[in-house]
């Protein structure tokens, strides 16, 4: 007769040797799944946009990685950014443009652009409070001096084609919301009394209040050809006075307000767009002490007094003069006004910078640079790295500048600017230009809740590269090739590789 002992030990030990045998195999056969994974691999090259191709997963490494993802940065929850909305800007010229189309063509971009199962997949708008330099001509919604109590304060003028604009992109995204910044508040709260910082042949602003600007000042220019301003403003051009300062803080509350009863939700305010452009448009230079005194004691208070659920971000910044920011942020009372601070232009070059600074501050890419009327694929080279170069340094947020122009993308102004689609005024027809393209390899594949883990900018190589992992777990590797010759590049991710040869000037998109 045979002891259980002895039969339920030799089970036991033969149970162990099975499962271990099923544990080597199941790792083998992940081990295998993981060496053939299949990677999707979108390109695009000059002409030949949205290529869609394959590669694999591998073991070993082509060349030595150009970026490297640890198991940490892989698994860690916490790691990295998590990426908000991709957004653009509503803009009278834009909407004029676009409505140079037919019905279908114009459903047809709005669908790309704003749904959901869209191209761009934009969530987000950006509203010029007053005229911007792609308004038509020059307004405010109250040009009635002396009107504190802004008894004339409307927006008809938003109602011609800015609402329309954002009504026809709520159609595709009704979740849409939009923030908002003026380019020059109305022309009598201004010390020049004039809607433009500078005369020039394109505004009738008298040439002798441009001394305004500097004054007397003996600060020379500075000699570093990298610095922006080469001078700065000595005046608020905003009038220091509590009457105008208080009504212009209600101003922004009544633009809110006005635009909820149009169902559009406007749930962020910055004081001025580009207050060290010192331009011949809507334009309004400040000084340290004057943005501190109009965020601290009057926009920040009245919005949460009156729109509690509206944020306040310091921008948009677009000086690298990184003292002068730090004078505005090392006040204890700004830094607990406003939630976050917002970039464009030369203010990127610092973000960083201020970033590790303040590192409790929320980032947003407030516009990408515009170029010259090229419409190019060198244009979109340059908007593909800024791209990289925002998200990766943090920022939850990135807007374009003008989504669709017509013919040379000219400006009311006299300056001739890019966008992301272009429209023949001839003959009514359209082309994505490649800027869209270049967009479409981020927005298509890095949506809300994505994180940001790790990046490498153009600069390294002109091969920007970075790496993202959405909130379903899918890996993705974005990457682009600047160079004139093909480039061979590896990603490290975990203990597997990421090998692929980029043609020459050409973007990618890699997801697995």
């Amino acid at each position: 007769m045979v002891e259980w002992g002895i039969i339920n030990n030799s089970f036991f030990s033969i149970m162990m040797r099975f499962k271990h045998f099923c544990s080597v195999a199941f790792l083998s056969f992940a081990f295998q799944t993981n060496e053939a994974q299949t990677v999707s691999w979108v390109c695009s090259t000059d002409g030949q946009f949205i290529q869609n191709k394959s590669t694999k997963i591998s073991k070993k490494p082509s060349q030595q990685p150009l970026l490297e993802i640890d198991e940490v940065m892989l698994n860690d929850q916490k790691t990295g950014m998590k990426f908000l909305d991709w957004g653009i800007t509503f803009n009278e010229l834009d909407w004029d443009a676009l409505n140079l189309l037919d019905e279908n063509e114009r459903q047809q971009i709005l669908k790309n652009v704003f749904a959901a199962d869209g191209q761009l997949k934009v969530t987000r708008g950006r509203i010029g409070m007053n005229a911007n330099d792609y308004a038509r001509s020059w307004f405010s919604c109250d040009e009635v001096p002396g009107d504190f109590k802004l008894k004339y304060f409307n927006i008809e003028r938003d109602k011609q084609a800015i609402i329309p604009f954002i009504h026809a992109a709520q159609k595709y995204c009704p979740q849409l919301t939009c923030w908002t910044s003026p380019w020059s508040p109305p022309s009598w709260m201004k010390i020049n009394q004039d809607y433009a910082v500078q005369s020039n042949k394109y505004n009738t602003l008298d040439p002798k209040k441009d001394w305004l600007l500097f004054e007397d000042s003996k600060v020379q220019e500075n000699p570093d050809k990298n610095i922006f301003p080469k001078r700065l403003a000595v005046n608020d051009y905003f009038i220091q006075d509590p009457r105008y300062l208080q009504a212009y803080a209600n101003y922004f509350c009544r633009f809110i307000e006005e635009y909820a009863k149009e169902g559009i939700r406007i749930d962020r305010v910055m004081y001025q767009n580009e207050a060290w452009s010192y331009t011949a448009y809507p334009g309004c230079p400040w000084t340290p002490k004057g943005i501190i005194r109009f965020n601290v004691e009057y926009l920040a208070p009245t919005l949460k007094r009156l729109h509690p659920d509206v944020e306040v971000f310091f921008g948009t910044i677009n000086t690298n003069r990184y003292d002068f920011i730090r004078e505005v942020m090392d006040n204890p009372e700004m830094r607990k006004s406003v939630q976050g601070m917002a970039f464009q232009w030369e203010g990127g070059q610092i973000m960083q910078r201020l970033h590790e600074d303040y590192p409790e501050m929320r980032l947003v890419s407030s516009e990408s640079e515009c170029g010259w009327g090229s419409f190019d694929w060198k244009s979109a080279e340059h908007t593909f790295d800024l791209m990289n170069h925002y998200l990766g340094v943090g920022c939850e947020e990135y807007n374009i500048w003008n989504l669709i122009l017509a013919d040379d993308g000219m400006s009311t102004w006299g300056w001739k600017q890019n966008a992301l689609i272009r429209v023949d005024s001839k003959n009514k027809t359209f082309r994505y230009c490649p800027e869209y393209y270049a967009m479409m390899h981020y927005s298509n594949f890095i949506t809300k809740g994505t994180r940001i883990i790790k990046h490498l900018p153009a600069s390294v190589d002109k091969t920007p590269v970075l790496f993202a992992i959405d909130k379903d777990g899918k890996r993705i590797v974005i990457a682009g090739n600047f160079n004139d010759a093909e480039k061979n590049i590896t990603v490290k991710i975990g203990n597997r590789f990421l090998n692929a040869n980029l043609p020459p000037h050409s973007f990618h998109s890699f997801t697995f």
